[in-house]
């Protein structure tokens, strides 16, 4: 079937994620800029979940771009996909609100974590319907980079009983590591090596 469905679906629901992320941040009562301080913490866990967003959207789309067609298994994979992304607004909220306690920056690793699972296994299922010869699956490849940031994540999830802050900071490798988008698929779709 046509992927048009799929990337209109997804891009949709991406865009609801946004908006009720953006709905949580609460104005504060006062004029004053010192009204702001309580607010940090939660500026910053939108900050670092938009990105994130971002990340997974523009990423998606790339891949997207790479296939032809989906079938149902594409489907229910992408499904997965966003049914992580979407748990990012209240795990984001907690922690926020929490100024980064254990518990809450422990279930945002988690989730970072079910995310890139969810988008290994999304990948993985566009790869096997496209064929082990397709750009797709050349531009995969072995996936280091998304097998890497799974281990991070799983990492900084148990340090955050340490401390969180080097867990905070861990989430924020992987997202530096992903802000540029991944240039594997635009190599091989442009007949590039793929390095």
């Amino acid at each position: 079937m046509n992927k048009g469905r799929l990337e209109a679906f997804s891009d949709g629901v991406i865009a609801i994620i946004i908006t009720i992320m953006v709905l949580e941040l609460k104005t504060p009562h006062s004029a004053d800029l010192s009204a702001l301080k309580p607010l940090i913490p939660t500026i910053l866990s939108y900050v670092l979940s938009f990105i994130y967003v971002g990340i997974y959207w523009n990423n998606h789309h790339h891949m997207l771009h790479a296939v032809k067609q989906v079938r149902g298994a594409a489907l229910w994979a992408n499904l997965h996909l966003l049914f992580w992304l979407s748990m990012i607004p209240f795990v984001t909220s907690w922690m926020g609100e929490n100024h980064f306690a254990q518990w809450p920056v422990a279930l945002y690793g988690f989730v970072l974590f079910m995310n890139a699972v969810s988008f290994s296994i999304l990948a993985t299922v566009l790869v096997k319907q496209a064929g082990a010869d397709s750009p797709l699956a050349k531009a995969f490849g072995k996936d280091l980079k998304g097998k890497g940031s799974m281990l991070i994540y799983a990492l900084a999830v148990g340090l955050t009983f340490i401390d969180a802050t080097i867990s905070l900071a861990l989430y924020t490798l992987v997202a530096v590591l992903w802000f540029i988008p991944d240039p594997r698929i635009e190599r091989v779709l442009l007949g590039q090596d793929n390095k």
